[in-house]
């Protein structure tokens, strides 16, 4: 094989691939929730909260993916909130089982105290 060519084929392959997995998430339902926290809120309590809010795929089976962070804006466009969390369901009917289930509930209570705005958007993977 002429090695010049490998670079451009592994990237033809990388590109072959993202691209086939792109659809894979196709009709996933998404829900993404963001934090502002009351001042006052100590890091203790905020990282319980961060701890409670990943437990929850553990306990929630219509849960299939989940992730979130932490504002790191380059713009401050942010509006205060500090936190970003992900989860992702096969359909909009995961997150209407996960919104009543009984340790998403406990996870609000603990939750509310402590938080001064919440955004939600929720949408279907396009």
């Amino acid at each position: 094989m002429n090695l010049r060519l490998f670079p451009i084929l592994a990237l033809l392959f990388s590109l072959t691939f993202s691209a086939a997995n792109a659809g894979e998430h196709l009709g996933h339902f998404r829900h993404v929730v963001c934090f502002k926290f009351k001042d006052g809120t100590s890091d203790a309590e905020i990282h319980e909260i961060e701890k409670a809010f990943g437990e929850l795929p553990s306990k929630i089976d219509t849960i299939i993916d989940y992730e979130w962070g932490t504002s790191d804006n380059i713009e401050p466009k942010n509006d205060g909130f500090t936190h970003c969390f992900l989860v992702t369901f096969e359909t909009k009917a995961g997150l209407e089982k996960y919104l009543p289930h009984e340790s998403h509930q406990a996870f609000v209570s603990l939750l509310k105290p402590k938080l001064d705005k919440v955004f939600v958007f929720d949408y279907t993977v396009q």
